[in-house]
């Protein structure tokens, strides 16, 4: 999934700020999520100041932040490094992952109303036309979809009326997307069924089996991610 250069995808993550400081976490927590800043790699201070136009002690504390969210690690006197990858932490955040949505949905399916149902029907429009174009062949699409598949996710939850679960869920989503990103390429027909299916038992708000299909969808994302063999 590294065809394009991820600073120019206009990928969102659910980060929003308006002053500099807070630009640039989000510019850099999204370049280590998209594989920009592979995972192990040593984060210089001087050619990331320069990167990113910020001061280095900014620059300090915007990777103190991300150490928070497990992206980063600091190593005392010998600086920053993007977190590496596992083949454990990769089972753990599917299994992470499966545990926050499972519980979203069945909050969201119980409280949605006819707003949340438009959300769920535009997030899966704007999907279903970037998956048309990938199983076409097109793989300069395929960071649009990242943002999309994010904002589908998203919306089907939106309804929970919990904010620190959508907090928690949103970041172990991220994390387990860069392990999507270097496996490089597009699951195909598979991930296309497993989103229509979770589109129509949305609308039906059918939870439990809504769920089922969550589980084997972040599952099959786990087993091809391993396929692929792109962690330690």
């Amino acid at each position: 999934m590294k065809g394009l250069r991820q600073e120019d995808s206009g990928r969102s993550l659910p980060h929003h700020t308006s002053n500099v400081s807070e630009i640039v976490f989000r510019q850099l927590r999204e370049d280590i999520i998209l594989g920009v800043l592979p995972p192990a790699t040593k984060i210089k201070l001087e050619q990331a100041r320069q990167r990113y136009s910020i001061s280095v002690s900014s620059l300090r504390e915007i990777l103190y932040r991300l150490t928070a969210e497990n992206l980063v690690i600091a190593e005392g006197q010998r600086g920053f490094e993007v977190s590496p990858v596992s083949r454990q932490e990769l089972m753990e955040l599917a299994d992470l992952r499966i545990v926050l949505e499972c519980h979203a949905i069945a909050l969201s399916f119980a409280l949605g109303d006819l707003e949340w149902e438009g959300r769920i029907v535009a997030a899966h429009h704007r999907l279903v036309a970037v998956e048309r174009k990938l199983l076409a062949g097109d793989t300069s699409r395929t960071i649009d979809w990242v943002r999309y598949d994010w904002e589908f996710h998203q919306a089907i939850v939106s309804a929970c009326n919990s904010a620190t679960l959508m907090q928690s869920l949103s970041s172990v989503f991220d994390r387990f997307l860069r392990y999507h990103m270097l496996a490089e390429n597009f699951r195909g027909q598979a991930v296309v069924d497993d989103h229509q299916l979770l589109f129509e038992l949305a609308l039906k708000k059918d939870a439990e089996a809504a769920q089922r299909c969550l589980r084997r969808h972040v599952r099959s994302g786990m087993d091809h991610i391993l396929k692929s063999q792109a962690y330690p």
